[in-house]
């Protein structure tokens, strides 16, 4: 039901956890674990499935889950507790120093990045999908995370299931875009068998934008969302026509 990253298990009143689709309640395209309010699921059954990751996070006392609506910006914000539905910040990176406060991403083939920096006592939660990384959410996260009191040389990070570089296939004006404006990014893409298309390393450029942000300790989840089954994910959804898809939950809360 859920994977570690060994970097932030070793973090100090740091609890994390990369969740699967698996030991939830809900059924068809969304069986079983799906976190994600913004599908067409049954909200009883997402938070239900909520309910019980926590449980599964914080299993003597579960904690309150924050999480955003995701849209794909370089927008993080500060957070100090839960918020009402209707105030959920539009953002796409979150940080805290409250102790008990759980940070949530909701991904279905974006990269989840889960940080901390234990001796601060601050941990932030962004969401990495292709534009956000371009646009700059891991830098904006940290900087978040810096106003608080985190210390980048301090800030351990990991990188969570996501879709790999074999499952990524893009068109040539994806392929221009990120090359015209980072030329060493072309080494994060190799041809494809069909002509003028590359497949794209996502997690391994969101790597690359933590390293050059200063990031010293990395971890990299090394699965495919695409290919394994355990997972959620949205191109496999679309290429298999359904129509909606769930998604996984990734977490990371500072114990009490």
């Amino acid at each position: 039901m859920r994977i570690e990253a060994t970097p932030l298990a070793a973090a100090s009143g740091v609890r994390h956890a990369f969740f699967t689709r698996l030991g939830g309640v809900s059924g068809g395209l969304y069986a079983s674990l799906n976190c994600g309010l913004g599908s067409a699921d049954d909200p009883a059954c997402v938070h239900e499935n909520r309910t019980r990751a926590m449980a599964v996070l914080c299993p003597a006392a579960p904690a309150p889950l924050m999480t955003a609506y995701q849209v794909h910006s370089a927008h993080a914000v500060v957070v100090e507790g839960p918020v009402p539905a209707a105030a959920t910040p539009r953002a796409d990176g979150l940080a805290t120093r409250t102790r008990g406060l759980a940070l949530g991403i909701l991904t279905a083939d974006c990269a989840p990045v889960l940080f901390a920096d234990a001796d601060a006592g601050v941990i932030g939660a962004a969401h990495a999908g292709w534009r956000g990384a371009k646009a700059g959410i891991v830098e904006a996260t940290l900087a978040a995370m810096e106003s608080l009191g985190a210390a980048v040389e301090r800030i351990v990070a990991a990188v969570g299931p996501a879709i790999g570089p074999q499952s990524y296939e893009v068109g040539a004006e994806f392929h221009a875009a990120f090359t015209a404006a980072e030329p060493d990014a072309a080494t994060l893409f190799v041809p494809a068998d069909r002509p003028h298309h590359y497949r794209f390393d996502l997690p391994a450029y969101v790597g690359r934008r933590l390293a050059a942000r200063g990031i010293r300790t990395v971890a990299t989840i090394e699965t495919d969302t695409y290919a394994d089954d355990r997972f959620f994910s949205f191109r496999r959804a679309t290429h298999a026509g359904d129509g909606d898809y769930g998604r996984q939950l990734s977490a990371i809360v500072l114990e009490p």
